[in-house]
């Protein structure tokens, strides 16, 4: 190891080493692929030709850029414009090969995106979302002048798919107002886009064009009138020239499971996923077509790992692909029959590695250093067993203790805490703390119950999960009660301000970053599809409901805070805005409570990788500071 090497610890070794995304290929150029990679020190858009080898970057920003689309021919990058994560923009493209970029669709205002579908023969439907307009679908047929509108509601919703032949257009949808639970409608595109709007019900103004709404060829929707709402979501049409079948996503057993629907004949095809031993599989399970649409590659995600499948639709054969234990964080099936993928464990950082028994894609420079393993726990609370991930620092046991201990609570919260490789939770262990990440309810991963049981008394349900596992760390010898850290980002960021102050004897030091602080201002200032959210959890708007609303937001409780607090924000926040985090901060100056502020000029976190180990840095400080917690190795040469 080299001098200068050596004087960088291994916690920020982690975050500079270069990492890249799973490829996203062209369909009908395989040959050409896109991915994200911080490899500069900011997460850009990189164009990869797999015959020639030959990588270069496409976007190159201050605060970086990761949304981004080949056109099915590989003749052109879309990639999403916004000002300095903001999320607000439009799209633009240049050739794959390089060149100036350009408006992808000239006539449309900038807006939040709600998807984009590029057809084969260069038609193209955008997706955008605002607070005047909610939800609004754009078509532009090649030599159509402007694109049409083609779709509008006030609910969120957004593109689910566009058929091969680019006659169908899939819409996943929220009409009926629950936006836990989307519905599917599939329209046909007819002719050119005047075409298809002129032949639809006029549907109001739209941003540019014609507004008109095409032909309805199906409807599939679980929520409306139904007592228990069942959530259905748009996986994609079979890549076949006229194939109608759609695989779709379904919650009907009380869990997501793939079936396929012919949307021309209505057709439903269940799909009894059972392994080589003939047992079901458990936990939630995924889908996506293979190439020539004869097999499935089937995700299986349960309890915080996954694994993947290959799945014969002539004889329903289901056969397990050989992936280690750990967390598949996206995979894909090449035209030559092998299926490309992204894992890592916790203690192991991420690869792109194929079936074939490569590695696909290695990102340049050093492989960063590893870290420890998890632990699984599971913990009896107030609606059901709890699960947690547990990390000691390592060469500890169990038997060393107790132990400074950070709760690092996820965001989402439709999310869950995985077993991969993450440098944040890492970070911590090298300094000396114990690592408990709870999947409380709310989570994904457990089954629909599990992830619906987050209504009305929104975080408070949270907060009774995490209490839970609390408990269990220090009963058991792992936490040491006075030395217990709050902590997370976004959701996990409101649920630390919340439990500062709901549960402040709990808690020795709070650290939130992005964090809902004031819910009724944050509801105010949030983009439209956060608020859809909101209306659906707490079951109404602040005006409807407002009890619920301040019984779940940290400023009701700031008052009973007795520790220091350090917040962290991004003042282009759409989604936990500045204004509402000023609000709260306000108040822990008045009542003179202990507390650091951090803002930073970006948006939902930072794309830049120096700014992200600046952040941790100062996180780590703050705590350190206030505990008295020794660094252990972390400032020094890893092993």
């Amino acid at each position: 190891m080299s001098e200068e090497k050596s004087a960088v610890p291994a916690w920020e070794q982690r975050f500079r080493a270069a990492r890249v995304s799973l490829p996203d290929w062209a369909e009908d150029a395989p040959d050409r692929a896109l991915y994200v990679s911080n490899a500069t020190g900011t997460y850009e858009v990189y164009a990869w030709d797999r015959a020639t080898g030959d990588h270069r970057r496409v976007t190159d920003r201050p605060n970086g850029t990761t949304d981004a689309e080949l056109s099915p021919d590989g003749a052109w990058v879309w990639w999403f414009d916004d000002h300095d994560g903001d999320e607000f923009g439009v799209w633009r493209r240049q050739p794959f090969a390089g060149g100036p970029d350009e408006e992808a669709v000239p006539g449309l205002a900038p807006s939040y995106s709600a998807g984009l579908a590029l057809g084969r023969d260069g038609t193209v439907v955008v997706g955008r979302s605002t607070d005047e307009d909610g939800t609004t679908l754009h078509l532009r047929r090649p030599g159509d002048a402007e694109p049409v509108e083609i779709y509008r509601h006030a609910e969120y919703g957004g593109i689910g798919d566009l058929s091969h032949d680019g006659t169908l257009l899939a819409i996943d949808h929220t009409e009926h107002g629950d936006a836990m639970h989307s519905a599917i409608r599939v329209v046909r595109l007819t002719g050119t886009a005047t075409e298809t709007a002129t032949t639809g019900t006029a549907t109001g103004t739209g941003t540019a064009g014609t507004a008109a709404t095409p032909e309805t060829v199906a409807e599939l929707d679980e929520v409306t009138g139904r007592d228990e709402p069942r959530g259905v979501a748009c996986l994609g049409f079979a890549p076949v020239e006229g194939d109608t079948r759609l695989l779709v996503a379904h919650q009907r057993t009380g869990r997501w499971e793939p079936m396929i629907w012919d949307v021309a004949t209505g057709v439903e095809t269940a799909l009894p996923l059972r392994d080589e031993q003939g047992r079901e599989l458990p936990g939630d399970v995924s889908a996506q077509w293979r190439p020539g649409a004869g097999e499935l590659l089937v995700e299986h995600e349960y309890e915080a790992r996954s694994e993947l499948f290959s799945y014969a639709l002539a004889d329903g054969r289901l056969t397990r692909l050989d992936t280690p234990r750990g967390t598949v964080g996206g995979a894909t099936g090449r035209p030559d029959g092998t299926v490309e993928y992204l894992w890592s464990s916790a203690a192991e950082p991420s690869a792109v590695r194929s079936t074939a028994g490569t590695v696909v894609l290695r990102a340049p420079g050093a492989v960063p250093p590893a870290s420890v393993p998890v632990e699984d726990v599971w913990v009896d609370g107030p609606g059901g067993r709890v699960h947690a991930l547990v990390q000691r620092p390592a060469g500890t046991t169990p038997g060393d203790g107790p132990l400074p201990t950070v709760f690092e609570i996820h965001g989402g919260p439709t999310h869950h805490d995985s077993d991969s490789f993450a440098a944040g939770p890492a970070a911590w262990l090298d300094h000396g703390f114990a690592v408990v990440r709870v999947n409380y309810r709310g989570s994904t991963g457990y089954g629909q119950a599990w992830t619906d049981a987050l209504h009305e008394r929104v975080g408070l349900i949270e907060l009774e999960d995490i209490a839970a596992v609390r408990a269990w760390a220090v009963d058991s010898g792992l936490a040491d009660p006075r030395r217990l850290v709050l902590t997370g980002g976004s959701w996990g960021g409101y649920l630390t301000l919340l439990g500062l102050g709901v549960q402040p004897d709990a808690w020795a030091v709070g650290v939130a970053a992005v964090p809902v602080a004031d819910y009724h201002t944050a509801y105010a200032d949030e983009m439209e599809a956060l608020k859809s959210l909101d209306r659906t959890l707490f079951g109404g708007t602040p005006e409807e409901v407002p009890d619920r609303f301040t019984a779940s937001s940290p400023l009701t409780y700031v008052d009973r805070v007795r520790v220091p607090v350090y917040i962290s924000a991004g003042v282009n926040d759409p989604r936990c805005p500045i204004r509402q985090i000023e609000n709260y901060v306000e108040r822990l100056e008045q009542l003179g409570k202990p507390h650091e502020v951090y803002r930073y000029d970006a948006g939902h976190g930072s794309l830049v990788v120096e700014e992200r180990i600046k952040q941790l840095r100062l996180e780590i400080d703050f705590v350190r500071r206030y505990l008295d917690v020794a660094a252990g190795d972390a400032d020094g040469e890893s092993a």
